[in-house]
């Protein structure tokens, strides 16, 4: 199959592109940028002109809730919601049903999605075995498995003795670690931040100190061992200024945050909103502003979509009760468009937090436009208005704080090796 996409605005960060101009794709690669190749010949013509073409997006979490989950989603489902959203690449979180603790469980979600022939799924391999925070796992068979990196996802981990050792092995065999910066007593029962609206409500508080108090050990631990660590989800302003510190000291550590929480506040919670009940919860605006902040000067690297499709009962429960989570495959493209308008930076600044830059820290050959890559493309219209509705979402999670609203920035088509797997 032979394609071209025709008179788009080719936006590719990690190669300092930024113009219009056709691309040539041919046996799932791409093959030419600007002028036609030698004797190319066209199966099919897509006309981008006033599209935005750019490598295919790249999203660091996302819970497919495979295996054990599936009344709350299903692969299909949701692999379609990810390239429904421009997404060719993802990183799946191991707080499955049960944990992907065994290389068996990681060899059978990679065939079910390459059966799938939709994104590319990598998944991220339980730390310790059953998440449980006691015993680690085999990490280098789950490697050969296909586990990219290695993490609790929102389980635990309060043996400081286990973390050094994971640390520690990690960092000997180059594997990453992957931490969200939560201390577990300190947030115990807790489901809001600890500010004015949880007071107001009544709600059960999780202090800033929660974040900041793991943070440090981690940071601490991660500069003894020399491991190198990626903090998910960074959820304050003293968060975002303990990475910045870590990182001018030249540790090797990542973070990114959540789509919600660079556009949310406590404030949205209203009258105990359950679609704005996240872990971690919606802080206070000098947080909220501090991470967008951060985004913007890189500290913070990359906007993820934290995808966590719950099901309809679980959400009308009330807001202390209810599932946290929310569904974002499909927001990821608009709510970093958003961002980067609210903040008058270039689009390809914008693009390369859900491109170049997830792809960096997944270690994957992907996030980019070169010649002979790997065709994954996203097309989409960045003036088209969209309305967020239940019927408007292919996840089977329709979730969100942001239903009802209307957000800019359209998929048109999603490329994968070539092929086109989505087309709205």
């Amino acid at each position: 199959m032979k394609l071209l996409i025709k008179g788009g605005r080719v936006i590719d960060p990690g190669n300092g592109i930024d113009a219009v101009m056709d691309v040539f794709i041919a046996a799932g690669k791409i093959v030419g940028m600007g002028a036609n190749p030698p004797g190319f010949h066209a199966n099919r013509e897509i006309n981008a002109a006033n599209l935005v073409v750019c490598p295919g997006l790249v999203d660091l979490s996302a819970r497919l809730r495979e295996p054990g989950f599936e009344y709350k989603a299903t692969l299909e489902s949701e692999m379609g919601a990810a390239v429904a959203g421009g997404i060719t690449s993802l990183a799946c979180t191991p707080d499955t049903d049960p944990p992907l603790d065994e290389p068996g469980l990681v060899e059978m979600l990679k065939h079910r999605a390459r059966s799938l022939n939709q994104a590319h799924v990598y998944p991220i391999g339980a730390l310790t075995q059953g998440l449980k925070g006691e015993r680690l796992t085999e990490m280098a068979e789950l490697r050969d498995a296909g586990c990219v990196a290695f993490g609790q996802s929102d389980m635990p981990l309060t043996n400081a003795r286990v973390m050094m050792h994971a640390m520690q092995y990690a960092s000997t065999f180059g594997f990453g670690v992957w931490l969200r910066p939560q201390d577990a007593s300190l947030a115990d029962g807790g489901v809001a931040h600890d500010g004015e609206v949880a007071t107001r409500l009544g709600l059960p508080a999780v202090s800033v100190c929660a974040e900041t108090v793991a943070l440090s050990n981690i940071i601490l631990m991660a500069r003894e061992t020399g491991a190198t660590v990626h903090l998910c989800r960074i959820s304050s302003a003293e968060g975002v200024a303990m990475v910045r510190a870590a990182r001018q000291q030249g540790l090797p550590v990542t973070c990114d945050v959540t789509a919600n929480h660079i556009h949310l506040s406590e404030m949205d919670i209203g009258f105990f909103d359950s679609n704005c009940h996240l872990v971690p919860p919606l802080r206070g605006l000098s947080d909220r502003n501090a991470l967008r902040a951060g985004l913007l000067d890189g500290t913070i690297d990359a906007v993820c979509s934290d995808h966590t499709p719950v099901d309809d009962d679980a959400k009308q429960s009330p807001f202390g009760e209810a599932e946290a989570g929310a569904t974002g495959l499909e927001l990821l493209l608009p709510l970093t468009l958003k961002w980067a308008r609210e903040m008058k930076i270039p689009l390809a600044a914008a693009m390369a937090r859900i491109t170049m830059e997830p792809a960096r820290i997944l270690g994957i050959d992907a996030g980019h436009l070169s010649l002979g890559a790997a065709a994954d493309l996203c097309i989409f219209d960045p003036d088209q208005y969209w309305k967020v509705e239940a019927a408007a979402l292919k996840s089977q999670g329709k979730n969100t704080p942001f239903l009802g609203m209307e957000l800019q920035g359209k998929v048109k088509y999603t490329l994968v090796n070539g092929t086109i797997v989505h087309e709205g």
